[in-house]
């Protein structure tokens, strides 16, 4: 895939902890923060999916049987580890 250059103006404090954090993993500071975007854009992807998730069981809560039965279940479960 293409690569385009962009300008992204930082603070001295930043750059800094980049170059170091580039010298320590081996990367360039382009790769470090490709990875570092890249992170971020799954992060903001997971935060969507739980709000749309925790949105969905307020709309439509769940039966509180089944969360009785869920629980029943762990405690028979959780019994016989050996932790």
């Amino acid at each position: 895939m293409a690569k385009r250059i962009i300008q992204v103006p930082v603070d001295d404090q930043l750059l800094q902890a980049l170059e170091d954090e580039s010298r320590k993993l081996n990367k360039t500071r382009s790769g470090l923060i490709r990875i570092a975007c890249q992170y971020y854009l799954k992060l903001l992807e997971r935060e969507k999916l739980d709000r749309l998730y925790q949105e969905g069981y307020e709309r439509i809560p769940e039966e509180t049987d089944v969360g009785e039965t869920q629980l029943a279940m762990l405690g028979n479960v959780l019994e016989k580890e050996s932790w």
